[in-house]
C-alpha cells in the first residue's frame, strides 16, 4: 500500500519539471490572450467624429485621440474654444457625433 503511494510520488517527483513547462505555457497562453483582448478592443472603437461649434455650427471631422481626452479644441471658423458641459469627459462626448474611445468601450475617461 505505502509503497505504491511512493513510487508513484517519485515517478511525480521525475515530471515536475514538465508540469513547471506546462504552467509556465498556460500562464503565456493567459497573457497573450489578455493583452490581444486589450489591443482587439481599442480597433473596435470609431475614431472619427464630427464636432459642431455651439457657437457658429461649424462642423467638421475630427480623428479623435486614443491615448488622451480632449478638453479643450478650438473652432476651426469663429476661433471659439470649447470646453466639455458638465457630466462629459471631454469636447467630442460634449459636441461630437461619436463620443471618445473609452466611453465607447465602456471604460472609464480620463
Amino acid at each position: 500500500g505505502g509503497s505504491t503511494l511512493i513510487g508513484i510520488s517519485n515517478g511525480l517527483e521525475n515530471l515536475s519539471g514538465v508540469f513547471i513547462a506546462i504552467g509556465i505555457c498556460f500562464l503565456g497562453f493567459g497573457a497573450y490572450q489578455y493583452w490581444k483582448l486589450k489591443h482587439q478592443k481599442n480597433n473596435d472603437a470609431i475614431l472619427l467624429s464630427t464636432i459642431s461649434c455651439p457657437e457658429c455650427s461649424y462642423e467638421t471631422e475630427e480623428t479623435m485621440p486614443t491615448d488622451a481626452c480632449q478638453f479643450f479644441y478650438e473652432c476651426k471658423n469663429c476661433k471659439n474654444i470649447l470646453k466639455p458641459k458638465i457630466g462629459d469627459c471631454c469636447v467630442y462626448c460634449s459636441f461630437g457625433t461619436v463620443a471618445c474611445p473609452p466611453i465607447q468601450l465602456g471604460e472609464d475617461c480620463c
